[in-house]
């Protein structure tokens, strides 16, 4: 028998009450499906990349930006979850441009100059999204005044409500997720305007499972979606489906950096 295998669902965490419950039943399906070295308890991990790069990996879930850069080769693609949010459509979604409501009337145009917060420079919706979306405005490869690395989606949003910065871009299932649970996170702040859609959050599992594994992680998958016993989680989470999916999907996020660098603008600045 395998040894315990590591399982995470690290990206959307404002309801952790719901992702535990979730878990209670993924975890009979992973086990239904013939999955082994499922452990009893979800991973919380800290360091990203070196939880995806481990080769052991049995599910977690990723982002776009890494899946097509630093996680070529280290993981395989099972699927992706399609959520119920402003700015979703199937398994795409948007970020939404967030800023405060003494900014509500301003464009994307009207933050030349301004600050922008993002949560790392390799985060398909702080980062890669926001700097296509800005990319047409540059000048000379600069917009903002100034940019600053807050650490995570929380944290920048944090940042411009507290005035440290005015403008970030929240992938549009973290911004639902907040309004929905945490509403004092948000308050004071509004939505100025949405980056062009990309595929949503990448669940994967490590190298090393076999084509057998992919196939059970996948059919675990579409049989939580449909669980009575899930509904209530899943809906706490705003998940409203599960679809597998081909890596070219995710070419959009290399896209989106290549017309960037195209214009010029090889990095946010």
């Amino acid at each position: 028998m395998k040894a315990d295998r590591s399982v995470a669902l690290p990206m959307y965490l404002s309801n952790r009450q719901a992702l535990l419950s979730l878990w209670t039943v993924l975890k009979t399906r992973l086990l239904q499906a013939g999955l082994v070295g499922v452990p009893n308890n979800l991973d919380w991990p800290q360091d990203y990349l070196g939880h995806w790069r481990a080769p052991q990996l049995l599910l977690s879930q990723a982002c776009g930006y890494p899946l097509t850069h630093s996680l070529i080769g280290a993981v395989q693609l099972v699927g992706a979850f399609s959520y119920d949010a402003k700015g979703c459509d199937g398994i795409f979604c948007r970020s939404q441009l967030i800023a405060r409501d003494q900014h509500a009337a301003r464009g994307l145009a009207d933050f030349r100059g301004m600050r922008a917060a993002f949560n790392s420079d390799d985060s398909q919706s702080g980062y890669n999204a926001l700097r296509a979306a800005v990319a047409p405005l540059a000048q000379q490869g600069r917009f903002f005044a100034e940019v600053i690395a807050s650490g995570g989606h929380a944290a920048s949003v944090a940042a411009v409500q507290q005035g440290r910065a005015d403008l970030a871009a929240i992938d549009c299932v973290t911004w639902a997720g907040l309004q929905r649970n945490t509403p004092q996170a948000v308050a004071g702040l509004c939505t100025i305007g949405q980056t062009p859609a990309y595929p949503g959050l990448p669940l994967v599992t490590g190298r090393s499972s076999s084509a057998s594994e992919v196939l059970a992680l996948q059919t675990a998958l579409a049989a939580l979606v449909r669980d009575r016993a899930a509904a209530d989680p899943l809906a706490a989470l705003g998940i409203t489906g599960f679809q597998t999916l081909h890596i070219e999907t995710y070419q959009v996020c290399v896209d989106m950096r290549l017309q960037a660098q195209a214009l010029g603008y090889p990095e946010l600045a």
